[in-house]
């Protein structure tokens, strides 16, 4: 992989922060809907919102370490984990579309 750009590693590290605060909006929406699942016993739902926040707050889209030499795979793990779009690359350089595009889809 090329090494990423200053603009591209700029918008990022500007990106990243909305990207990580929608994700979690879902997980909270997620979470909100276990703890008020009224045919689950109390009991139930706490063990269940807990396994949930444990896998979850593993993920790129609650925590990520910020390096440039990790930039391109965090973007594809950002991929892999659903927390952002192909679509949501539009601002960043064609070059880095296309290469992480090509990395997705190949």
């Amino acid at each position: 992989m090329k090494e990423c750009s200053e603009a591209d590693w700029k918008l990022f590290r500007m990106k990243i922060v909305g990207w990580q605060e929608r994700y979690m909006e879902t997980l909270n929406a997620r979470l909100a809907k276990i703890l008020t699942d009224e045919t689950l016993p109390a009991s139930d739902r706490f063990w269940k919102a807990e396994k949930m926040m444990s896998r979850e707050k593993k993920t790129s889209g609650v925590t990520i370490e910020m390096s440039r030499n990790l930039f391109k795979l965090n973007l594809l793990r950002l991929l892999k984990e659903k927390v952002i779009m192909l679509e949501d690359l539009s601002e960043f350089s064609p070059e880095l579309q296309e290469e992480i595009r090509r990395l997705w889809e190949g």
